[in-house]
């Protein structure tokens, strides 16, 4: 574990300082293709970069954070679009932590023609309050029992306490990621889940309440131009359609790209059938929403139901077992472990501390 931490401080000082750099030539280089190629050796380094780290907690959020969502942030910004061509980017301090973490900073609810919130600007309360996450992670830990007796549960149980866990453990750890930049630079923030078990389609659990700062970069980088093209194709009307599907299937490969970062085996291509079946699903009830009456359409109590359901039994179909597959079990177990006895270890120094000084 000690080679790792050492591994994660190398990974991130380049990080910053390849940022650093960014930053700088942004100044001088004219955003569009000069721009990109200046750039162009910070996206492959940063795709190199996670094969330095083989943990989970380190690796597969370092990998999630720099080689898919800091290098598309990069590409839009070598465009001057994006996250990182706004003003409140200017400055490095800021520049550095909107690029490479999963953050968005608040912005003014903007009204729009409808009535309707656009999806970039669903909530405007900031981070949840602890008591949410505290309440989530007590649900985890009443999971341990069942795990240490995995052999008495019915292993369909089991999978669904592992869904469950990859939810929680994912909201908390980007919530304590948005915590400490919030307490470092006082800016506001808002949460990546907006309680997706709340979902009423799966239109909007994937665009309004899962993991949104994904949503929000696959937006300017795959949605928008595919709408663009598609519309000249086949009409405005249904231009979402393929802009839709071009999003999961760009979410598909950079999902068995960080698999393959956890796990370092030979994808199998199981998640990226979940994520074409969502795409598909989702392509499918645009075009019902479009095509049908407001009138025809299944109430929230009926839909919302309906969608959990399918995206439940979708992820324990493929998108666990491809988890699995990157032997993501054996190492939580471990970097559990090694983080309790960290703490055990811990403790005893500081308790050896004070008894020594009560003793003089």
């Amino acid at each position: 574990m000690e080679g790792e931490i050492r591994n994660f401080v190398m990974v991130w000082t380049l990080v910053l300082i390849s940022l650093t750099y960014c930053h700088t030539i942004s100044k001088t280089v004219p955003s569009g293709t000069k721009r990109l190629l200046a750039i162009s050796p910070v996206i492959v380094l940063f795709l190199i970069l996670p094969l330095n780290l083989t943990t989970i907690s380190l690796g597969g959020l370092t990998s999630f954070f720099i080689a898919w969502l800091c290098n598309f942030k990069l590409i839009l910004f070598a465009y001057g679009k994006g996250p990182l061509s706004s003003s409140q980017s200017s400055s490095l301090a800021y520049f550095i932590p909107i690029a490479c973490l999963p953050i968005k900073i608040r912005n003014p609810v903007k009204s729009t023609k409808n009535g309707e919130r656009p999806a970039s600007e669903i909530n405007q309360r900031g981070l949840k309050s602890p008591m949410n996450y505290i309440i989530k992670c007590l649900v985890i830990v009443a999971f341990l029992p069942a795990y240490e007796r995995k052999d008495r549960v019915h292993p369909v149980i089991i999978n669904v306490m592992y869904c469950v866990h990859v939810y929680v453990g994912l909201e908390v750890s980007l919530a304590v990621v948005g915590a400490m930049i919030r307490v470092l630079t006082g800016i506001e923030l808002e949460p990546q889940f907006e309680e997706p078990y709340l979902s009423t389609s799966l239109q909007d659990f994937w665009g309004r309440r899962w993991n949104l700062m994904v949503t929000n970069i696959l937006h300017p980088a795959v949605y928008l131009p595919i709408r663009s093209i598609s519309s000249r194709a086949i009409g405005r009307k249904w231009a979402a359609l393929p802009a839709s599907f071009a999003c999961f299937l760009v979410s598909a490969l950079m999902h068995e790209l960080i698999f393959y970062y956890i796990g370092r085996k030979e994808p199998r291509w199981v998640v990226t059938s979940f994520f074409l079946l969502h795409g598909l699903c989702v392509a499918v009830e645009i075009g019902a929403k479009k095509a049908l009456t407001s009138k025809l359409r299944l109430p929230r109590a009926v839909s919302g139901p309906m969608a959990v359901g399918f995206i439940l039994a979708t992820a324990l179909w493929l998108f666990l077992p491809a988890l699995l597959w990157c032997d993501a079990e054996d190492k939580s177990r471990r970097e559990a472990m090694a983080v309790v006895d960290f703490v055990k270890e811990t403790w005893s120094v500081v308790r050896f501390s004070s008894i020594m000084k009560a003793s003089r």
